[in-house]
Protein backbone atom coordinates (compact mmCIF):
# COMPACT_ATOMS: atom_id res chain seq x y z
CA UNK A 1 0.00 0.00 0.00
CA UNK A 2 1.23 3.24 -1.19
CA UNK A 3 1.69 5.98 2.13
CA UNK A 4 2.88 8.86 0.06
CA UNK A 5 2.34 12.20 1.90
CA UNK A 6 0.49 14.63 -0.65
CA UNK A 7 0.32 17.46 1.94
CA UNK A 8 1.91 20.20 0.66
CA UNK A 9 2.89 21.44 4.46
CA UNK A 10 2.97 19.74 7.70
CA UNK A 11 0.46 19.04 10.61
CA UNK A 12 1.24 20.39 13.66
CA UNK A 13 -0.98 19.52 16.82
CA UNK A 14 -2.43 22.74 17.92
CA UNK A 15 -6.07 22.54 19.66
CA UNK A 16 -7.59 25.82 19.68
CA UNK A 17 -11.30 26.73 19.22
CA UNK A 18 -12.70 27.32 15.84
CA UNK A 19 -15.85 28.41 14.68
CA UNK A 20 -17.64 26.37 11.20
CA UNK A 21 -20.90 27.13 9.73
CA UNK A 22 -22.03 26.51 5.45
CA UNK A 23 -21.17 29.19 3.41
CA UNK A 24 -24.02 27.98 1.01
CA UNK A 25 -28.14 28.70 0.97
CA UNK A 26 -29.06 25.03 0.66
CA UNK A 27 -26.97 23.64 3.50
CA UNK A 28 -28.84 23.23 6.46
CA UNK A 29 -27.51 25.76 8.98
CA UNK A 30 -25.65 25.12 11.58
CA UNK A 31 -23.10 27.43 13.77
CA UNK A 32 -20.53 24.90 15.47
CA UNK A 33 -17.95 25.55 17.81
CA UNK A 34 -15.49 22.72 18.12
CA UNK A 35 -11.59 22.43 19.05
CA UNK A 36 -8.68 21.74 16.08
CA UNK A 37 -6.88 18.57 16.67
CA UNK A 38 -3.72 19.80 13.73
CA UNK A 39 -3.46 22.68 11.72
CA UNK A 40 -1.44 23.36 8.89
CA UNK A 41 -0.92 26.29 6.70
CA UNK A 42 -3.38 25.44 4.09
CA UNK A 43 -5.77 23.27 5.81
CA UNK A 44 -7.88 22.09 9.62
CA UNK A 45 -8.68 18.86 11.20
CA UNK A 46 -11.33 18.56 13.72
CA UNK A 47 -13.61 16.67 15.41
CA UNK A 48 -17.65 17.23 15.27
CA UNK A 49 -20.61 15.13 16.15
CA UNK A 50 -22.79 16.28 13.38
CA UNK A 51 -23.54 14.90 10.03
CA UNK A 52 -23.87 17.34 7.78
CA UNK A 53 -20.68 17.72 6.76
CA UNK A 54 -19.60 16.08 2.96
CA UNK A 55 -16.91 15.95 0.33
CA UNK A 56 -17.00 19.40 -0.94
CA UNK A 57 -18.91 21.42 1.17
CA UNK A 58 -18.00 25.47 1.66
CA UNK A 59 -17.94 26.07 4.56
CA UNK A 60 -16.80 29.46 6.84
CA UNK A 61 -14.03 28.95 9.53
CA UNK A 62 -13.16 31.74 11.46
CA UNK A 63 -9.67 30.48 13.66
CA UNK A 64 -8.61 30.83 15.94
CA UNK A 65 -11.93 32.23 17.39
CA UNK A 66 -12.54 33.31 20.75
CA UNK A 67 -15.78 35.12 20.55
CA UNK A 68 -17.86 36.97 18.11
CA UNK A 69 -16.38 40.26 18.81
CA UNK A 70 -12.69 39.90 18.86
CA UNK A 71 -11.31 41.58 16.39
CA UNK A 72 -8.12 38.92 15.91
CA UNK A 73 -10.50 36.45 14.37
CA UNK A 74 -9.78 35.44 10.83
CA UNK A 75 -12.60 33.96 8.91
CA UNK A 76 -11.43 31.68 6.18
CA UNK A 77 -13.63 30.18 3.13
CA UNK A 78 -12.75 26.51 3.24
CA UNK A 79 -13.90 23.37 1.49
CA UNK A 80 -14.31 19.97 3.07
CA UNK A 81 -12.08 17.68 1.87
CA UNK A 82 -12.33 14.39 3.63
CA UNK A 83 -15.13 13.59 6.23
CA UNK A 84 -14.37 10.37 8.04
CA UNK A 85 -16.57 8.29 10.42
CA UNK A 86 -15.17 7.96 13.74
CA UNK A 87 -15.91 5.33 16.82
CA UNK A 88 -18.80 7.68 19.68
CA UNK A 89 -20.70 9.24 16.67
CA UNK A 90 -18.03 11.36 15.69
CA UNK A 91 -16.87 12.48 12.41
CA UNK A 92 -13.20 13.55 11.92
CA UNK A 93 -12.96 16.51 9.16
CA UNK A 94 -10.32 17.73 7.01
CA UNK A 95 -11.08 21.70 5.35
CA UNK A 96 -8.45 22.74 2.79
CA UNK A 97 -8.96 26.48 3.53
CA UNK A 98 -8.79 29.62 0.80
CA UNK A 99 -9.19 33.17 0.84
CA UNK A 100 -10.08 35.30 3.89
CA UNK A 101 -12.53 37.41 4.47
CA UNK A 102 -11.09 39.81 6.64
CA UNK A 103 -10.48 43.11 5.36
CA UNK A 104 -7.45 44.29 5.45
CA UNK A 105 -5.89 40.15 6.42
CA UNK A 106 -3.71 38.56 3.82
CA UNK A 107 -5.07 37.02 1.22
CA UNK A 108 -4.76 33.14 2.04
CA UNK A 109 -4.84 30.79 4.87
CA UNK A 110 -1.07 30.22 4.38
CA UNK A 111 0.11 33.88 4.94
CA UNK A 112 -2.01 33.42 8.24
CA UNK A 113 -1.54 30.17 9.79
CA UNK A 114 1.88 29.57 11.34
CA UNK A 115 1.93 25.88 12.02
Amino acid sequence: MDHTERRRSPRAKVARPLRVRPSEPRDVHFDETVTSANVSREGIYFLSRRENYYMGMRVFVTFPYTSPTDPMNCEYIGQVVRVEKLPNNKFGIAVHLGVTLNYGASSTASARIRA
